[in-house]
């Protein structure tokens, strides 16, 4: 570590690569409740958060393991497929939370296209939640529906048959839980 009457020593979150502080001042200027989106191992996260002076406020959440519990979802809980229906809970939820905008809150993650954090994104933005963003960073609806998985044989997929779900039929079944979750949170 450098030493001197010089050396200013980073905040602690700076230096254990948790937040980027110049993106996070970006994102509270502009005053609009942030849509977080965060990738684990295991799930898809997304939040929405107002910040206040006394630490960010959580309004709505989703995760991708909701999904299995309170729509039956049996595929994977870290697939684009989930991502996007994770994205699609959240903003719904974010608009009974009288959310009508927000902006997207990606961390430290890399900027890439068609990724799983921008599935989560047009999720949201399919459910009617206003997130500034352009349409050529969005996967394509095969990828959302899992169609690349459907066609694929590998025996990579042989959890989505413990769970008692074909690789085949994932489509149809993104389709199905799609159609729970707008007509739970959709009709109104």
């Amino acid at each position: 570590m450098a030493t001197g009457p010089r050396y200013k020593v980073a905040f602690r979150r700076r230096r254990e690569g948790k937040t980027d502080y110049h993106q996070r001042l970006k994102l509270i200027v502009s005053r609009k409740p942030r849509l977080v989106v965060r990738r684990t191992s295991s799930q898809v996260i997304a939040q929405i958060l107002v910040t206040r002076p006394e630490g960010d406020k959580v309004l709505a959440a989703a995760t991708s393991a909701e999904l299995a519990k309170t729509f039956g979802y049996k595929g994977s809980g870290k697939n684009t497929s989930a991502a996007y229906l994770t994205g699609l809970l959240i903003g719904y939820k974010a608009q009974e939370a009288g959310v009508e905008e927000a902006i997207l809150d990606m961390g430290l993650r890399e900027n890439r296209a068609g990724s799983r954090v921008y599935a989560a994104l047009k999720g949201a933005v399919d459910s009617g939640l206003e997130v500034p963003c352009s349409e050529d960073v969005f996967p394509s609806d095969d990828r959302i529906r899992g169609e690349h998985i459907a066609g694929n044989t590998a025996s990579k997929y042989t959890q989505y048959e413990k769970n008692g779900l074909k690789a085949a039929d994932l489509p149809a079944h993104f389709d199905e839980v799609k159609g729970k979750i707008t007509s739970q949170y959709g009709a109104k």
